[in-house]
């Protein structure tokens, strides 16, 4: 138990420390990388609650493929963070409600947890033991069940996010030349060839 209470508080401390130093962290890079570090340590403590399936998909998927494109996409982009932080006090009001209202909730999921802990105990939907049921098979039986339309509902946000998102970005240059399909098909001839008399000794 000894053993298992000092990985717990290792794991937990890196994560809230690389948790503060995403949103500290005055390079984008760093950032992504300790994102990156926090997920791991998430994902240990997944492995140390016996949910196995849920750390496994935090390093392949958000590890893997999420952490990854932001890096390459950061690194790339080259963006320019000092002029896109020039208006941060103007949104930090707003910033700082938003921020008062999800510490409230999160004091008040807190002092529910603390006040009545009999809600433990008695779960809506008992999990299964071990011996009958494996954790990938009990997580897809309950979210593809009794929360099905919640999943639906999460996948139609993210795809709508991910359509804003191109619309906001995506920017046609004028001086960028672009291929016309119809245009190529319907040219002929007397458009694609074009004959010029050139006199002796002199150019084009």
């Amino acid at each position: 138990m000894i053993l298992h209470a000092f990985f717990f508080y290792l794991f937990a401390a890196v994560t809230v420390a690389s948790a503060f130093m995403v949103i500290s962290a005055r390079n984008p890079v760093h950032s992504v990388l300790f994102l990156i570090l926090a997920f791991f340590n998430s994902a240990g403590l997944f492995l140390m609650l016996g949910a196995e399936f849920l750390a496994l998909i935090l390093i392949v998927v958000y590890v893997g493929a999420v952490a990854v494109l932001f890096l390459f996409v950061v690194m790339m982009l080259d963006v320019d963070f000092v002029e896109l932080r020039q208006g941060f006090l103007q949104y930090l009001p707003i910033g700082a409600l938003v921020g008062i209202i999800l510490l409230i909730e999160l004091l008040v999921v807190l002092g529910g947890w603390t006040i009545s802990p009999d809600i433990i105990a008695a779960p809506t939907t008992p999990i299964p033991a071990l011996a009958e049921m494996s954790n990938t098979e009990a997580i897809g039986a309950v979210l593809y069940t009794r929360y099905i339309f919640f999943f639906q509902i999460a996948g139609l946000v993210l795809l709508v996010a991910m359509i804003g998102a191109i619309v906001l970005t995506l920017r046609h240059k004028a001086y960028a030349k672009r291929q016309n399909i119809s245009e190529q098909v319907g040219r002929d001839p007397n458009t694609a060839i074009e004959v010029r008399k050139v006199e002796s000794g002199k150019g084009i």
